[in-house]
């Protein structure tokens, strides 16, 4: 090698030193900036990425309804009337489609739809402008909202009522206050009852008042000619126990058919249509009944008005008006027809007495039936007496049973 090629060789060797020398400086102290960190070492092995766990997507929460909101969708019109309101501040007579609701022969001004809402504002204007949707329009409306005006089906006529699901269920916050003794002398060859509700008074006369309580009142779904007794098959086991028979119950007027024949703003005759609050009393609580909601379930009684009757019997829950020999008996043998209001259910209860031309005598040798349903109760008190009762039956005898019985050996 000459002495030149060895200085060039010196000179190149000398300079890729001092390049080394610059790149390891920079990379060391500023690796941010040269971008050679990683330049002459060997690739790294990447590290594998974590899948993050799948969670079930967060159900937005259900709002808390608010009570002071809430109480609005659940309209009472005794909370209304204590309040001094008259039934014709909200309720106009007629409203505009009463001669669309029923049949045109059988149409007649009445009250068949909801208030306007003009008659709810000036009281509750904020309730109608607070919530998604205001509570207060569940009252009348199916789903609230400017897109659905559908509302639930008017509580009258009662023939069309009842006959929806809403119906069935529904329970009217009135008792009707009517009084017997006023209507009892006047009777008339009065149309067909329509399904032993509806009677209709043409050409009054005065007759008996036996004649007068069978224009109103009739068996309600009877046995007649069928040979099957009982509401649904009993079960096979029933014994002594008790199971509802076919015709156990009368049946009586609804709705105002009946009454705005006489009670009409044609005729004048007092209480007219505009007169609701004279017939139409805010219903009480009821004393206890003899009535079994579980045994009302069991035999599977779905109808409205024998569930009425039945839950306000407040005597012999088992009494059957079409059995032969009550049904040979004239209502005033058990009821005391002059002094009956319905809106008063202590002048609906059947006295024990009026059982005892058949039932009871002065001694158990006499084959009196409640002297010997007394008589298993004295030997043991958890006896039940099931031949008029359902649940009073488990009560101790009372004493106006005891008394009968001496009055019956006088």
């Amino acid at each position: 090698m000459t002495k030149q090629n060895g200085k060039r060789f010196q000179g190149i060797r000398l300079a890729v030193v001092i390049a080394f020398g610059f790149v390891s400086f920079g990379s060391f102290f500023f690796p941010q900036f040269t971008g050679l960190t990683n330049a002459f070492d060997a690739a790294p092995t990447p590290t594998p990425r974590r899948k993050k766990p799948r969670t079930a997507p967060t159900a937005s929460p259900v709002p808390t309804p608010d009570p002071e909101l809430a109480r609005f969708a659940d309209f009472k019109h005794g909370i209304h009337l204590d309040m001094e309101l008259q039934c014709s501040q909200c309720h106009k007579v007629p409203t505009a489609n009463w001669d669309k609701v029923r049949a045109k022969d059988a149409a007649f001004p009445d009250v068949t739809d909801f208030p306007k809402h003009d008659s709810c504002l000036d009281c509750h204007r904020e309730q109608f402008f607070t919530g998604k949707p205001p509570a207060i329009c569940s009252n009348c409306h199916v789903n609230p909202g400017p897109g659905d005006s559908t509302r639930f089906p008017f509580p009258n006529p009662r023939e069309i009522f009842d006959a929806t699901p809403r119906g069935k269920t529904s329970e009217s916050d009135f008792k009707v206050a009517f009084p017997h003794d006023k209507h009892v002398e006047i009777v008339s060859r009065n149309r067909p009852l329509k399904n032993g509700n509806d009677a209709l008074f043409v050409n009054a006369r005065m007759a008996s008042n036996e004649d007068s309580c069978k224009v109103c009142h009739s068996t309600y779904k009877p046995q007649g000619g069928d040979k099957e007794e009982y509401f649904s098959t009993p079960p096979k086991d029933l014994g002594d126990a008790y199971w509802l028979k076919k015709g156990a119950f009368k049946s009586a007027p609804i709705g105002h058919t009946t009454c705005f024949t006489c009670h009409s703003a044609d005729t004048g005759i007092a209480p007219t249509p505009t007169d609701c609050g004279t017939c139409h009393k805010v219903k009480q609580p009821l004393p206890a009944t003899d009535f079994s909601p579980e045994l009302s379930a069991k035999i599977g009684v779905d109808d409205k008005i024998m569930l009425l009757a039945w839950k306000r019997r407040t005597s012999a829950g088992a009494f059957r008006h079409e059995w032969d020999s009550h049904a040979e008996l004239d209502c005033a043998t058990c009821h005391n027809v002059m002094t009956l209001n319905t809106a008063d259910i202590k002048t609906k209860k059947v006295p024990v007495m009026s059982c005892a031309p058949c039932h009871i005598t002065a001694t158990s040798d006499d084959g009196g039936v409640l002297n010997s349903e007394i008589d298993a109760k004295k030997k043991d008190p958890k006896f039940s007496c099931v031949k008029c009762h359902i649940t009073f039956g488990k009560s101790p005898v009372p004493e106006s049973h005891f008394k009968a019985v001496v009055e019956a050996g006088k």
